[in-house]
């Protein structure tokens, strides 16, 4: 038998099958919980992903119905599809969640954050600061002789991508709110 001949039953972590199946890519997904608002609930749902070893990429948490006491819990998160599955079927059990909608697959949505960035430099550095906040059409909320706080609106990556071009300006600190996702039209 060849090294490279891989046998029926053979595991998919073997080092002769470099390629991932289909059921072993991770996927991003956005999750929208609604929930009871109440103390705790927050630490129920938070208590399943870190149970169960699921990482929580962006996590956003507001009331949204004052009247029916119901806040949207908005989870970005990563998994296999199996995984996420999973995550729903476990989410929807908890009893004071009222609905799990799965934005990724329910159809076109739309996400958007908000980041603060603070960079610090001088010269042509502050130049050049400035220049790309306008291009990203980023705010400049505060500004000293030597720094500025700029706040930023928009889809997760271009957030990434702001920030990456900040670093070597002097980039000091980022403040991020998280993921919020509505789907598109009725």
């Amino acid at each position: 038998m060849s090294p490279l001949h891989i046998t029926k039953g053979a595991t998919s972590h073997s080092a002769y099958n470099l390629r991932p199946t289909f059921s072993e890519i991770e996927e991003r997904h956005t999750l929208a919980v609604m929930v009871e608002n109440e103390p705790g609930v927050l630490a129920r749902v938070i208590g399943l992903f870190s149970g169960r070893g699921y990482n929580i990429e962006s996590l956003t948490v507001a009331e949204v119905d004052h009247t029916g006491h119901l806040s949207r819990i908005t989870i970005v998160t990563t998994g296999t599809p199996q995984v996420i599955e999973q995550i729903k079927a476990q989410l929807g059990r908890i009893v004071v969640v009222h609905e799990v909608h799965d934005l990724t697959v329910e159809g076109p949505s739309v996400e958007r954050e908000l980041a603060m960035l603070k960079v610090v430099g001088s010269g042509d550095k502050r130049v050049e600061a400035l220049r790309l906040a306008d291009i990203f059409r980023a705010n400049v909320v505060d500004t000293t002789l030597n720094s500025f706080v700029f706040e930023i609106t928009g889809a997760p990556d271009k957030i990434d991508a702001f920030a990456e071009l900040m670093r070597p300006l002097g980039l000091k600190e980022v403040a991020r709110t998280g993921v919020a996702a509505l789907l598109r039209g009725a």
